[in-house]
């Protein structure tokens, strides 16, 4: 997606996507970091009621529309009038919630082509570690948001849980993701011998803000299997059980763990 700061024109954007993405036969959508509202963090906290009532009611709605277990990969929920918790939000086709994650990790980061990121300004971390949804028919999905992907101790704790998937939604910074976003979310998945999908910005939001795009799936053996490019469009690709128990068989690196 490319979101900007207009929440009904972004919640159309997302829903055109979904409605591609089930007609090309998705059963398991995800939108990305700040799908419904990406602007001016002033703009995000003045609005973050109603961003955050619009947010889980669109994904509920869409959830059941269509279908399909949709993430919602991260969007403003008040926590005092300063503050938001981004929140990432699984719903299933009945639209129920089945998990919801608060980022702990927060994007504070002066980067070298000028521009600075303080998203604690707005954002109050998450304290606990994300869930993993347990499900028969799409596997076990652990939850994460965007900069959490440089932290593996947290998709360390999601496969030891028993994930599968690992859900990394994400706007990432186009100078940050030239260099690190597809090598981040191989490693990821290489390591704990998962599938990694990756929802994401792209383009242009507002002013300076500039997303990376390629909104991706990685296999468990690291393999690049859906790239959505720079457009806006949608990335699909078969989760394939068998694939991974291959691959656990094959490299067995997660029972070979020496310190915990």
């Amino acid at each position: 997606m490319t979101s900007v700061p207009d929440l009904d024109k972004n919640l159309a954007q997302a829903e055109e996507l979904i409605d591609l993405a089930v007609r090309r036969g998705a059963e398991l959508v995800g939108l990305p970091e700040n799908f419904s509202f990406l602007g001016e963090e002033a703009d995000k906290i003045a609005q973050a009621d109603t961003i955050a009532k619009a947010s889980e009611s669109f994904l509920k709605t869409m959830a059941q529309r269509y279908q399909v277990t949709i993430l919602g990969g991260g969007f403003p929920v008040p926590v005092d009038r300063h503050h938001v918790y981004n929140t990432a939000l699984l719903v299933d086709p009945n639209g129920i919630e089945l998990s919801r994650y608060h980022k702990v990790h927060l994007f504070d980061v002066n980067l070298p082509d000028g521009n600075t990121y303080e998203e604690s300004s707005t954002v109050e971390a998450g304290t606990q570690l994300p869930p993993v949804y347990r499900s028969d028919t799409l596997g076990n999905i652990g939850l994460s948001v965007c900069y959490d992907v440089r932290f593996p101790e947290l998709y360390r704790h999601l496969s030891r849980q028993g994930a599968d998937l690992l859900f990394v939604p994400a706007a990432f910074t186009a100078y940050t993701g030239k260099d690190h976003w597809q090598i981040l979310l191989q490693a990821r998945a290489i390591e704990n011998t998962c599938y990694a999908i990756a929802p994401a910005q792209t383009g242009r939001h507002y002013a300076l803000r500039h997303s990376h795009g390629h909104a991706a799936i990685i296999d468990p053996w690291g393999a690049v299997i859906a790239d959505a490019g720079t457009e806006v469009g949608v990335a699909i690709a078969e989760i394939n059980p068998q694939r991974l128990e291959q691959v656990r068989s094959q490299m067995p690196s997660l029972k070979h763990r020496v310190f915990a």
